[in-house]
């Protein structure tokens, strides 16, 4: 589908913002309107997954709402050694897909205008969520939950929405922004839609790019890892000890030569604390290296 939209000739962009400033003033005349605004925060190099985002986010505010599609790599949510240099960035593919979709406005902000400095003085001012962010990613990468909602908690000030949505390949992003919103406040409300998938399960993401072919052929194990335990918990006659599920999918996994396995955790979907039994209900998170990408999947058990 992305594709066959990108080839299409003389494909306009839709419009376009840079400016803080701006996109509040405008943001603030919908709500003057009372235009409903639905809203899906991105890193952009949009794919399919994102482009089910923005139906979402049409259905909850109908035809004479607002769709905004914020496109913007956010550098506080990256590691040191991360991928924030080479991330893949293309504003004038994503702004066609926009518009071809049906979004209303992109919001692209610069890193100036996401975090801007005084001379002589330097950004000092984050969101932390203390709890749901201990674990998984929030373990594994530091500092990343940190740069995240600090990130949304700016757009929803700036954009201000009556809805954003967010996708369930991202499960712990998703519950963190969504006691974010409960803990301070926030009048936007979350819906969280599902994961959309490749032929053969692998999650759609922007890293998948980064793939070789062996690499992407190998990379079906996180989808095919989740299958595996699910087959497995729903068989047994009793809950399955986590440890041991673990040690069997992390051989099952890295059977392929180029993975290697960061974490698998089981947790309670609500809580995202680590059960110690896995039972039907019980949700199942990874990351896995694939060559040099890191990718991540989960799914109900």
């Amino acid at each position: 589908m992305i594709a066959s939209l990108l080839t299409r000739p003389h494909v306009a962009c839709v419009r376009t913002i840079r400016s803080v400033r701006s996109m509040q003033r405008l943001a603030l005349r919908w709500r003057q309107q009372g235009r409903r605004v639905g809203f899906v925060p991105t890193m952009g190099y949009l794919h399919e997954g994102h482009l089910s985002l923005v139906r979402r986010a049409r259905q909850e505010v109908g035809p004479k709402g607002v769709v905004v599609v914020s496109i913007y790599v956010n550098p506080t949510q990256f590691g040191p050694r991360e991928d924030f240099a080479r991330y893949p960035r293309d504003l004038a593919r994503d702004c066609a897909l926009c518009r071809t979709a049906g979004v209303d406005v992109v919001f692209a902000p610069t890193d100036a205008q996401m975090y801007p400095q005084p001379p002589g003085a330097e950004y000092s001012t984050y969101v932390i969520e203390e709890r749901l962010s201990a674990t998984m990613e929030g373990a594994a990468r530091p500092g990343h939950f940190r740069g995240v909602t600090t990130v949304v908690a700016k757009l929803f000030n700036v954009v201000l929405p009556e809805v954003a949505v967010f996708g369930a390949k991202d499960f712990q992003q998703a519950r963190i922004i969504q006691r974010m919103v409960r803990d301070l406040n926030f009048p936007v409300r979350i819906v969280v839609a599902p994961t959309v998938r490749e032929a053969d399960g692998l999650a759609m993401s922007s890293r998948n790019t980064y793939l070789s072919r062996s690499e992407r052929a190998q990379a079906t194990v996180l989808w095919q890892a989740i299958q595996r335990a699910r087959q497995t918990v729903r068989q047994a006659r009793r809950s399955v000890a986590a440890a041991v599920l673990q040690q069997q999918l992390r051989r099952f996994i890295q059977r392929q030569p180029d993975a290697r396995v960061d974490y698998i955790a089981f947790i309670d979907p609500r809580t995202l604390e680590p059960v110690r039994l896995v039972r039907p209900g019980t949700h199942m998170a990874l990351a896995v290296w694939i060559g040099q990408t890191r990718l991540i999947d989960n799914g109900r058990l």
